[in-house]
């Protein structure tokens, strides 16, 4: 059995994934920090990822093959007013956990973002030149290279996702669901496109690509790109909801505090050719999320909030 350590376990797609993987027979341990977890059926254990000092240890007690990095500081306004945090965590501790798990034997998949482009362009591979436009995405961008310099055969996943979380609120789908379901009008980004991939349909990815052994940078995205005002509109075609009450709007009038990349679409050509197959759409993704509320996902995860 695959001893499995998710730091960040208690975020969107570390708990998902502990979730998914605990099902599929791992034997998982998930880290997390300060937002805890209650009765969670994997173990679990709490960990300060910025006391570099004891990530070495904890993750000798720990024992495991393989780890999933999902732990980062992910609110881009946050980090804009909080760098060194965002350094710590985002670029720093990726380091630290890379040479530890390197030292243990233990694999190791680090999840970056899409944000390290301009999206100048779009359309982007792992060949193209990062340009972070935010200090979140040069703190990710950072955390990328220690990874790479410390435990060069662990793999970098560029990733950008939405699902279900714990509190309700963390993905741009529950921020629509939430909004569109309560009746009320919500803006959606014309201007501003993603390629995004369900939170679970990631987890499995992410498990398929530890069973293969892979190494090196990927981009595990969707295989769509789509607008965030579309993908409101998508979502709420697929709940039933009123889809007139996305509102498009450009992000460039948006008043956002920090500056983001408009066009993040991205290719997937290279994992595609490693797992096999090809990865799932955008109606494939937006059903599975419709799928897993009619079952009680939301419920469940919400009744391990601590």
């Amino acid at each position: 059995m695959t001893r499995l350590l998710v730091t960040g376990a208690s975020g969107l797609l570390g708990v998902n994934l502990a979730l998914l993987a605990a099902q599929k027979g791992y034997d998982v341990i998930g880290w997390t920090n300060r937002e805890r977890l209650v009765n969670a059926p994997f173990e679990t254990a709490s960990v300060d990822l910025t006391d570099f000092d004891e990530i070495g240890p904890h993750l000798e007690a720990a024992k495991p093959d393989l780890i999933i990095h999902c732990a980062a500081l992910t609110n881009v306004d946050q980090a804009e007013t909080n760098g060194r945090l965002s350094y710590l965590l985002n670029a720093e501790a990726p380091g630290y956990l890379a040479a530890a798990a390197a030292r243990n034997g233990a694999k190791l998949i680090h999840i970056s973002t899409d944000a390290v482009f301009d999206g100048s362009k779009g359309d982007y591979s792992e060949e193209d030149m990062p340009h972070p436009l935010n200090t979140y995405a040069h703190s990710k961008l950072k955390g990328e290279e220690a990874i790479a310099s410390a435990n060069p055969d662990a793999i970098i996943a560029r990733v950008v996702f939405y699902g279900w979380s714990i509190r309700g609120n963390r993905s741009l789908a529950e921020f629509f669901y939430n909004h569109l379901s309560a009746e009320q009008t919500v803006n959606g980004f014309t201007d501003m496109f993603f390629t995004p991939l369900y939170v679970n349909h990631l987890a499995g990815i992410l498990l398929e690509m530890a069973e293969k052994n892979l190494s090196g940078l990927y981009h595990v995205f969707g295989s769509t790109p789509i607008s965030k005002y579309a993908f409101g509109v998508a979502l709420a075609r697929e709940f039933g909801l009123d889809e007139s009450l996305v509102s498009p709007i450009s992000a460039l009038e948006a008043g956002l505090a920090t500056r983001r990349p408009l066009n993040l679409s991205m290719r997937t050509d290279k994992l595609s050719a490693a797992l096999g197959h090809e990865i799932p759409t955008g109606t494939e993704g937006l059903r599975a999320l419709a799928d897993a509320l009619r079952e009680g996902l939301r419920e469940k995860l919400a009744s391990l909030a601590a």
